[in-house]
């Protein structure tokens, strides 16, 4: 299994101590990890880490955490897997994840960057033994296994992250203080985007979308077992249409340009005007295809007022599309058409530019340079994986865990079935009702929220 190759054009976020945690972390005991009982390990040993899908990002997530013990690699095709493989000559070899969770019964931790189609049910099969896990972006490909892998996330009790890194980034922390205290009033509308799936500055996409199914049925390749490669999905022959890499856009394996950048750059704005749910949605696109995701599309959320914040509007655009540029921005700049987050409060605008919410500023320039920023009173990360690494040592929390990142995952995949329904039902406004995990003004849409597994496969 593998998942998509890193894509981001940022600076990818690396493995920082703070001098505070360094120094916690000198201080700690060392406990024989038998005397803290099952998944409990103490804070002076490694991790046993397994990957499922080492051949992408996946590989890179290792990498990242090879501080680590690394005992146990899984991938369905061992070319692309073939240097991750070769990385770590020691770690056992499986194919088939669920023979390496039987085996494995000394991993502490499991690393999942598969396609998105293969999540949920790795993530919730980990859990059940007990295992913590990290799993990429999106934590599912369907609402309802966002659903299920946070409820059994929160029945194991087991430490957990997303892989949204920006979720690391200062600039996650300075918009929460800014926001919160106040300085822009009551924001009532953000505007998020993403060029995805386009290359920045041409007509290239980074995967195949807007397309049809390939007719030819070329055999499949000696090194890939295309069965557990497909796992839930529903069955269609093999084609290098979808692997490697290539599966993004299409509906039964990904979801396009929303599924992979709107992960990271929502994130920010659920996590500092803390939104839960939608109550209602909205989407318009280039056309839509009836296997794969369209080159471009917009969804319109509505939240409700909660915490003592005022309701608020959310507004996606991806494949090159932009909001209407601020009056307030300087004449002599540009919206990033890359990535870009605008938060308009009743008192200022705070823009973000870059991936995950790299670096708020006010606008104009002249307001940015008068501010005094308040306090910094929240703590800062010590690094996205090192967060991971550290609470399944400690049980402390993550940014990112399954609580958070499962309601996030929701209100994204809400977006894409909206989209999907595009063809059929154009802009239709889609009234949501979180508690039943249901749309209850177009039937048509709960049929997406969800598919019938392949025989043999379950959560």
């Amino acid at each position: 299994m593998h998942h998509t190759t890193s894509l981001f054009t940022g600076p990818r976020p690396r493995r920082r101590f703070l001098q505070a945690a360094a120094g916690a972390a000198a201080g700690f005991l060392v406990v024989p990890r038998c005397v803290l009982g099952r998944g409990q390990v103490p804070p002076s040993e490694k991790l046993h880490l397994a990957g499922i899908g080492i051949g992408g990002q996946g590989g890179a997530d290792l990498e990242e955490m090879q501080s680590e013990n690394i005992v146990a690699l899984c991938d369905v095709d061992s070319a692309y897997a073939a240097k991750t493989f070769a990385k770590y000559p020691k770690a056992k070899r499986y194919v088939d994840y669920r023979e390496m969770l039987d085996k494995e019964r000394g991993v502490d931790a499991v690393v999942i960057g598969t396609p998105d189609h293969q999540h949920a049910i790795i993530s919730v099969a980990a859990l059940r033994h007990g295992k913590h896990v990290y799993c990429e972006k999106p934590l599912t490909r369907t609402v309802k296994e966002a659903r299920i892998v946070a409820q059994v996330a929160q029945e194991t009790r087991r430490v957990t992250q997303m892989g949204n890194q920006g979720m690391a980034f200062e600039g996650n922390r300075l918009l929460k203080e800014w926001i919160w205290g106040g300085v822009i009033g009551g924001v009532h509308e953000v505007h998020v985007w993403s060029d995805r799936p386009t290359q920045r500055g041409t007509t290239k996409l980074w995967w195949p979308q807007a397309i049809e199914r390939p007719k030819e049925t070329p055999p499949v390749p000696p090194t890939l077992d295309w069965n557990l490669w497909l796992g839930p999905a529903p069955s269609r022959p093999y084609h290098p249409a979808y692997v490697p890499f290539k599966w993004r856009g299409w509906w039964d394996f990904g979801s396009g340009g929303l599924g992979d950048m709107g992960i990271h750059n929502l994130a920010p704005v659920f996590s500092t005007l803390k939104l839960g749910a939608p109550t209602s949605l909205t989407a318009t696109s280039t056309p839509v295809f009836e296997e794969t995701v369209p080159l471009a599309a917009m969804v319109h959320y509505e939240f409700p007022a909660r915490e003592g914040l005022p309701p608020v509007k959310v507004h996606w655009y991806d494949g090159g599309l932009l909001p209407e540029r601020p009056e307030e921005l300087e004449n002599d700049r540009v919206l990033d058409p890359e990535d870009g987050i605008l938060f308009v409060g009743d008192k200022g605008k705070i823009l973000v530019e870059g991936w995950g919410g790299q670096t708020p500023r006010f606008i104009p320039a002249a307001r940015h340079s008068e501010f005094t920023p308040p306090a910094k009173n929240l703590p800062r990360s010590m690094g996205h994986y090192q967060e991971f690494i550290h609470a399944c040592k400690t049980n402390a929390p993550t940014e990112s865990h399954f609580g958070f990142s499962g309601p996030l995952t929701e209100a994204v995949l809400l977006g894409s079935v909206a989209i999907r329904l595009g063809r059929e039902l154009i802009g239709q406004k889609l009234l949501w009702d979180s508690a039943q995990l249901r749309v209850t003004n177009v039937p048509e849409a709960n049929a997406l929220l969800h598919y019938n597994y392949r025989e043999g496969w379950t959560l």
